[in-house]
């Protein structure tokens, strides 16, 4: 056992989901290094993200709203690691801070809450959702729907949809599972709606130079998740991908290597490209190349979407 000369200070959002989060990394640190539970201490970050709900993350700074003020903290010393839902991690991250493990993935899928399937959806319904891959898909699928905005957490979308706001929205399988609302909603498979990158997957971070905390949280980490969601997240990197821009990919390990598909869309879901391969673990060059060939088979219109 790891003896600590004080607590762990383990940054987190706020929000029911990243406190679940938090609690299951806690959980696997005192169960693998024996600790009692003084040995981690939480430590709740607001960040913009949480604060600013009524616009799309695009239109206010993208993924780095979840992270930067985690990212401050961490580099200032008020904390000594954080946890984060991997498909909010920005593709590019601060030299200074080092994903450092993943917890097992769940699942990777998308739920569909207020119908039984896209199908049975009204003429002309409306959706809501935040997601630019979500409302690409939708629009894919049900070119007559209306996509409106959903932002906030779980409960806050489920409210909006129970007062009205929309017939239907998607959510995450993963996040529902983590809440205890494993019953709510209608699993769509993945080859209906390809998930987003590191979709279901939970990462922890820490400062490149903290060698000791490195090592205590690679006993935690899961190689096949971190190897999957690390490809997924160079399809990011090949395509120079933003929140503007609807991406999906997912990877699953498969006779010892990955196998890797990935779309890109129009905002109107009606331009789809799509290519998948079978590549090394930790092969993040190969990744790349696929989200580069991707853009290099897109009209102009949607290759423009990864240059804004």
């Amino acid at each position: 056992m790891k003896k600590l000369d004080r607590p762990l200070r383990l940054g987190t959002r706020g929000s029911p989901l990243a406190l679940a989060q938090a609690h299951m990394t806690m959980a696997a640190l005192r169960a693998r290094h024996g600790w009692d539970e003084g040995a981690i201490e939480i430590v709740v970050v607001q960040t913009s993200g949480d604060r600013i709900q009524d616009r799309a993350l695009a239109e206010i700074g993208g993924k780095a709203l979840w992270t930067k003020e985690l990212d401050r903290a961490l580099i200032a010393g008020e904390i000594d690691f954080a946890v984060h839902s991997m498909k909010d991690v920005e593709t590019i991250r601060p030299s200074e801070i080092r994903i450092a493990a993943m917890l097992p993935r769940a699942d990777v899928r998308d739920r569909l809450v207020g119908a039984e399937s896209f199908a049975a959806l009204p003429e002309k319904p409306v959706v809501g959702t935040s997601s630019p891959r979500r409302a690409a898909q939708v629009k894919r699928l049900r070119p007559d729907a209306e996509v409106v905005l959903f932002r906030g957490n779980v409960a806050t979308r489920l409210g909006k949809l129970a007062a009205g706001e929309a017939h239907a929205t998607l959510l995450a399988a993963a996040g529902l599972d983590r809440l205890g609302q494993g019953d709510v909603g209608v699993t769509i498979p993945v080859e209906t709606m390809l998930p987003a990158p590191s979709q279901g997957a939970v990462g922890i971070e820490t400062l490149s130079g903290n060698a000791a905390m490195l090592e205590l949280l690679g006993t935690i980490s899961d190689a096949e998740t971190f190897d999957c969601v690390m490809a997924e997240r160079a399809v990011l990197a090949g395509l120079g991908g933003t929140c503007h821009s609807p991406i999906a990919a997912l990877a699953r390990l498969e006779d010892g290597r990955i196998h890797l598909r990935a779309e890109i869309l129009s905002a109107d879901g009606q331009e789809r490209v799509e290519d998948e391969a079978r590549i090394a673990r930790g092969d993040t060059v190969a990744a790349e190349a696929l989200g580069r060939a991707l853009l290099g088979r897109a009209s102009p219109a949607l290759r423009a979407l990864f240059e804004a």
